[in-house]
């Protein structure tokens, strides 16, 4: 009896924070995790990489950015391609107005560190055409920006909320996950990955 009362209440919680904007305290989520977590190992290893796990540098991708998807512009993206530099994944929607916060110092890192690191969006509960209005409204056109409708990468890195950064090292480790309000501090966790 008591499982059926517990499961109810454990999915509207997840329900309530997937619709709120980020959890709002500031304080807890600068200090999110700076260790790694089992998002620096999604899925499964497998046992040996073949040659759909090989990165364009000709070694084995690592497990983390081994997945495809499709930017909100429809094209496909293979995370393979980022291999061997710092990725920053950036966890909005388009309606979280701590997302759009965080856009323009998410952009000028992306231009800041391009050729030295990664950044790449990934949007998430909403529509794609929600997404593009963001995507042209904030400016964020100048990196990758990937439509996650089914929430797919988002589950990869055990993401639950929006406004979330997830950084990676060149080796595919997380590094760093939490929320950096209005992109605050991005800079120097990339800068210190990169120098």
């Amino acid at each position: 009896m008591r499982a059926r009362t517990f499961l109810p209440a454990a999915l509207a919680a997840a329900l309530i924070t997937l619709t709120g904007c980020g959890t709002g305290s500031g304080a807890d989520d600068e200090t999110a995790s700076t260790s790694p977590s089992n998002a620096s190992s999604p899925g499964q290893p497998s046992a040996s990489p073949d040659a759909s796990d090989t990165a364009a540098t000709g070694s084995p991708a690592p497990q983390a950015i081994r997945f495809t998807a499709t930017t909100v512009d429809g094209k496909p993206f293979d995370a393979k391609t980022l291999a061997g530099k710092p990725t920053v994944l950036w966890f909005w929607a388009p309606w979280c107005p701590k997302c759009k916060a965080q856009a323009a110092e998410t952009a000028k890192v992306a231009a800041d560190y391009a050729g030295k690191a990664n950044v790449v969006g990934v949007a998430g509960l909403d529509r794609n055409e929600a997404m593009k209005d963001f995507v042209a409204d904030t400016g964020t056109d100048g990196f990758p920006q990937l439509s996650d409708e089914k929430g797919e990468v988002w589950r990869r890195f055990e993401v639950i909320e929006q406004s979330r950064y997830v950084i990676l090292d060149k080796d595919g480790k997380t590094v760093y996950e939490g929320v950096l309000p209005g992109g605050e501090g991005l800079a120097e966790k990339v800068a210190g990955l990169t120098g």
